[in-house]
Parts: C-alpha cells; sequence; structure tokens
C-alpha cells in the first residue's frame, strides 16, 4: 500500500529527532550540544576530560626557554588555541617578543585554519597548512624538508604526538616539543559510568568524541565500572561512534570499532555526518499491510506523524522490528529491552499494550502469538537499502 504523505512529513521533522546522543567534549561542549538539539536530538552530556592549562608549568617553561637559546628552523601549530595560549603563557614571563622573533624567523607550519589563524593573528604570514588538516600529512610535508641538525618546535595538542616527533627525530631533527595544555580525567567520572553502561544496553543511539584522549578517558572508566565488553559491543552494533578526526578515532579503531569521521575536523562537519548516518542508516522502516513506520531512536513516524515513545517501548519495537514476522518470546524482549535489570514477564505484557496504543490504529500490527510471544507483521529495511 502507498504512503503519499508519510516520506513528506518525514521530511519536516527535525533530522535527528528521536535521536539520542552523547556528548564527551569538554571545551565545547556547549557549541556541539547545541548544533545537536538544533537537529532535534535528545543530549546525554558526559565531559570525559578537563583540560588543565601549564601557563604556571615548568615543563612549559623550560620548552620555551629551549626556543630562545639558539635559531628555530621550523614551527609547527597544532591548534589556535594552544599556539595563543602560548604566547600569553610567554607574555605573563616577558618573553613574548623574543619568542615571536625567533617564530618569525623560522618556516611554519599550521594544522588546520585555526592554527594558521593564531599564527597570522600575531603577524606571521607565510604559514603552511595541508588543505586535509592531517597531522599524517603534515608530517610527509616536513619529512621532505632537510631535517638533520635542525631544530623543529611543535606545539603539541592536548595529548602527547610520539609517532610524529620521534620520525623527525629520525630524520636527524633536534624536536623541542611545547604542551601548553593537557587533558586530565573530570573529577566526577559518575557521568562517564551511566554513559558506558548507556552504550552497553543500547538505551542510547550514538556517541561523539572531540579528542583521543576523551577515548580513552571513557575506556577506562568503563573497565573499571564492568562495562567494558558490553559497550565496545555496542559500539560494534547498534550505537554509532561519531569522532571528530581520524587521530580522535585511533583508540576506538584499535579495538575493532568502525567511526563515523568527517572529512575536515570540524564540530559542524561531525554533527552532518553523525546526522546522515543517524537518519538513513539508523532508520528502520517497516512496512506492514496498512501503514507505514519509520523507527528512528525513541521515536516513530506512523504514516507520517511523529509518535514519540517511552526508552522501553521504543526498545520493544525495535527488537520485533529487527525480524518482522519471527515471534519473540517474553524473555527474548526480557533480554533486549530490560538488559541491565531483571525484569517480570508481565512488564513485557505492559510495556506491548502502551505500545498498541501509542501505535493508535498501526498498533494492530503487533499480533499476540498464543503461548510464544509477539511478532510485527509486515516487512522491514534500512531506509537507505531500497524498498
Amino acid at each position: 500500500m502507498a504512503h503519499p504523505d508519510s516520506s513528506t512529513a518525514a521530511r519536516d521533522l527535525p533530522p535527528l529527532a528521536g535521536f539520542t546522543v552523547g556528548v564527551t567534549a569538554a571545551r565545547r561542549r556547549e557549541e556541539l550540544t547545541s548544533l545537536l538539539t538544533r537537529r532535534g536530538a535528545t543530549v546525554i552530556e558526559a565531559p570525559a576530560v578537563k583540560i588543565v592549562p601549564l601557563a604556571d608549568d615548568t615543563a612549559l617553561w623550560q620548552a620555551t626557554q629551549a626556543c630562545l637559546t639558539g635559531p628555530l628552523d621550523y614551527v609547527v601549530a597544532s591548534t589556535g588555541i594552544g599556539f595563543r595560549s602560548w604566547l600569553e603563557a610567554a607574555d605573563g614571563w616577558g618573553v613574548r617578543a623574543d619568542l615571536r622573533e625567533r617564530i618569525s624567523q623560522a618556516r611554519l607550519y599550521a594544522r588546520g585554519p585555526k592554527a594558521v589563524g593564531a599564527m597570522r593573528s600575531i603577524g606571521l604570514a607565510d604559514v603552511w597548512s595541508p588543505p586535509s588538516e592531517s597531522s599524517a600529512d603534515m608530517l610527509t610535508r616536513l619529512l621532505a624538508e632537510p631535517l638533520a641538525g635542525r631544530r623543529v618546535v611543535v606545539q603539541e595538542h592536548g595529548a602527547p604526538m610520539p609517532d610524529f616527533t620521534s620520525a623527525l627525530r629520525a630524520a636527524g631533527a633536534e624536536v623541542i616539543c611545547v604542551r601548553v595544555y593537557r587533558w586530565a580525567p573530570p573529577d566526577d567520572v559518575a557521568p562517564l559510568r551511566k554513559l558506558a553502561q548507556a552504550v552497553a544496553s543500547a538505551s542510547i543511539d550514538a556517541i561523539t568524541f572531540t579528542s583521543a584522549p576523551a577515548v580513552l578517558t571513557l575506556l577506562d572508566v568503563a573497565a573499571d565500572s564492568g562495562h567494558l565488553d558490553g559497550m565496545l559491543a555496542g559500539l560494534r552494533g547498534p550505537v554509532a561512534a561519531a569522532c571528530v578526526g581520524p587521530i580522535c578515532a585511533g583508540p576506538l579503531r584499535e579495538h575493532g570499532v568502525e567511526c563515523v569521521i568527517p572529512e575536515r575536523s570540524r564540530l559542524g562537519a561531525l554533527v552532518r555526518v553523525l546526522t546522515d548516518q543517524l537518519s538513513t542508516e539508523r532508520t528502520r522502516l517497516v512496512r506492514t499491510s496498512n501503514h507505514e513506520l519509520r523507527i528512528r531512536g525513541s521515536a516513530v513516524v506512523v504514516d507520517g506523524v511523529p509518535v514519540r515513545l517511552s526508552q522501553r517501548s521504543a526498545a520493544v519495537l525495535r527488537a520485533l522490528a529487527v525480524d518482522p514476522g519471527r515471534v519473540l518470546t517474553r524473555a527474548e524482549l526480557l533480554t533486549r529491552a530490560w538488559p541491565d535489570s531483571p525484569g517480570e514477564e508481565h512488564a513485557v505484557e505492559t510495556t506491548i499494550g502502551r505500545l498498541r496504543e501509542a501505535l493508535g490504529p498501526a498498533g494492530a500490527a503487533i499480533q499476540t502469538v498464543i503461548k510464544r510471544g509477539y511478532r510485527l507483521a509486515g516487512h522491514s529495511h534500512s531506509v537507505n537499502s531500497g524498498p
């Protein structure tokens, strides 16, 4: 049966309506949350790191002093905020002018537009940046230079860059590592524990990361709380992992998790690629004899009309929609919809009743098979897999 109005109504919904997304960012958490909520997503915030400024740190002072002891041949800026903060710290120590003079005499490299902007804001015009904004491409360009005996300054982002700096040293360069800020675990890891559990139970649809340290912290917290295996299973299955770039995705890939990564390492691009993933591959279309259901996270569009479901009702509907026509026992539905808490079979019956009521006439497609369980009468597929 055709449903001429349902696809139009579905397009009128915010693209992330019905989906729940975890946000682990710290420094730009508000911006990322705003981008997601404007697209209709429900957001769970669980900052995985905090930034510890190093303006008073002796290691930063020593690295700055090393830069001032002789000419610099190459200067690499990994982040705009890091480069600016370095100059601010130097200003506090009364050596900003001397440091800028040393930097201005070197060949300048910047990982992305923000780092380029930070350099140019202090009058440094001749800056090379890879179009890909990739540290790997920047390293390739540097290694093509005659580095033996040259002094190279690398302003690192919030974590060390051992592969990058060791390759430069192997080429004969003297490398000065400048860490302007570092990542540390948050003071309160309780929200991260809950987020790891939510991924393990597939009660959220996606999780976003903006730094590799955030990934590593969540992995550690999940391991300490006994949710690591379940969380990784969730990320390899129903829960999408979206990372701002390949370095950020590295720790997850080591665990066999495929990540959604934008072509450009920007928050807006991250949200766009995640939106595409959830609104197509993570949306399930079910056609019954008389109705069309588009299941989107904890919401469902019934013949073009959006219906918000409870978490349990949505979990039961998703379970039934995986293989319409197949009977699921009450015990199987308990396992899928109540994975982390013991439930009783009457809870399934109650949830089925509420689900049918929420779906209206389309609820008749959820059939009771006496003494066996329940099934969804119809056929389903992902939105992007064709009719």
